[in-house]
């Protein structure tokens, strides 16, 4: 080996020799950290959830066709709905999932409330017990509180019991429909006349969060053809 190749092999392990130390050193002044995947140390990106709030809505009329309703679900619009009608006595539970749209309408109704930092009473000094019992309800950590009206003249506390009542009315439709196709066809007909009457006074949650089931309604032969034919105009008017 020549004197060249000599100070070229000495320069490289010169350099190596260096990067060892370097790194070693750093790994002595460090703290150990052992990141796990998808951990915040192993990304720093990960998203760590701010609101793990949970929120309820209560519905109670002994005398009604639907007396009983229980709404749960947690920021993301997850949950499930319990019901039970006149004489009745077994509930009904679902799975719920609330359309991006109506979580948003909901979730303003409750920011607007500031309903854990409040002691508001929302019952107005007009009593209707006769329409009903209505409990909101919501927890975060340990703050908890449910709130109990029949009547109020809240504008917040009235829209956001609007619009529980149509997100249970709708999945109330729609476990409806389910039995109905697999029982009770010819109940159809009738169904889709109650979805279309809730369409036109806005009483459904997200009308375009139906459109999947009345599609797929206009091409189930079990149900009566005229059941067929009024989902297919259903879905024109809900895409208009």
């Amino acid at each position: 080996m020549n004197t060249s190749s000599i100070r070229q092999f000495l320069s490289a392990a010169l350099l190596v020799l260096s990067a060892a130390l370097f790194t070693c050193a750093q790994d002595l002044s460090s703290p150990k950290q052992n990141a796990r995947p998808g951990s915040s140390a192993a990304s720093s990106a990960t998203v760590v959830p701010t609101d793990a709030a949970s929120y309820s809505y209560e519905f109670n009329q002994p005398k009604f066709y639907v007396k009983h309703i229980f709404l749960q679900h947690d920021s993301a619009g997850h949950g499930k709905i319990t019901f039970a009608r006149l004489n009745e006595d077994v509930s009904v539970e679902e799975p719920l999932e609330i359309s991006a749209t109506a979580l948003a309408k909901i979730r303003a109704s409750w920011d607007a409330l500031k309903f854990l930092d409040s002691q508001k009473d929302y019952q107005s000094s007009q009593q209707f017990p006769h329409l009903g019992t209505m409990k909101i309800g919501m927890q975060l950590g340990e703050k908890k509180r449910i709130a109990e009206f029949n009547w109020t003249h809240d504008p917040n506390a009235a829209d956001l019991i609007a619009e529980y009542r149509k997100l249970a009315d709708q999945a109330i439709l729609v476990f409806d429909i389910s039995v109905a196709r697999e029982n009770q066809p010819l109940n159809a007909p009738k169904l889709m006349e109650t979805m279309e009457s809730l369409l036109k006074r806005n009483g459904l949650s997200d009308p375009k969060q139906l459109l999947p089931l009345l599609t797929d309604i206009s091409t189930d032969e079990h149900v009566p053809l005229i059941a067929r034919n009024h989902a297919l105009r259903l879905i024109k008017q809900i895409k208009k």
